[in-house]
């Protein structure tokens, strides 16, 4: 690991497959704002036992026991374990939470997830292979047709015709 530093900043360079990224970037200068560009990562061997709260994306490998709140990407890696209710912008779940999630936009449910509670998101995506045991809501603004943003109950379609055994494609082509 390299590290780079002058008075304000200290960058952290790691070197995979003779390769330079970068790690984090560690700002002691008071008046610099906040980068919610930059991602934030809790490693799998790091547990928080209190409240995690976020303004920029984060990827949490590790354990988390309580809330988890942020305001743009959050990623649930496959070894993540949340004890709480989750918060975010836009999810992506591939690891354990126990506890409610709450996306505004995207939640997005890998095969390798497993979740014990209830969610609520605009979109969902569940993949095949995935266990979610709670109640799904899904809110959001509809587009289709005027008649869906007047909040007014649609009567179903009555078919002219009931479908009945006797007469069936499959009976009429085995007679």
């Amino acid at each position: 690991m390299f590290v780079y530093g002058s008075r304000a900043k200290f960058i952290c360079l790691a070197l995979f497959n003779n390769q330079k990224h970068k790690m984090a970037i560690f700002n002691s200068d008071k008046n610099s704002g906040f980068n919610p560009q930059e991602i934030n990562i809790l490693n799998a061997s790091t547990t928080i036992n209190g409240d995690l709260n976020s303004e920029g994306d984060i990827r949490i490998d590790g354990q988390v026991k309580g809330n988890v709140q942020v305001k743009a990407k959050l990623v649930l890696g496959s070894s993540a374990k949340i004890e709480g209710n989750v918060s975010a912008f836009n999810c992506e779940v591939s690891g354990q939470v126990n506890g409610n999630i709450k996306a505004t936009e995207v939640l997005t449910i890998k095969q390798t997830a497993s979740i014990f509670g209830d969610i609520s998101c605009s979109k969902l995506i569940i993949e095949s292979g995935a266990s979610f045991n709670g109640k799904s809501e899904m809110k959001g603004p509809l587009s289709i047709g005027n008649d869906f943003n007047k909040n007014k109950a649609s009567k179903p379609i009555e078919t002219k015709s009931p479908v009945n055994a006797e007469n069936s494609i499959l009976q009429k082509a085995g007679a």
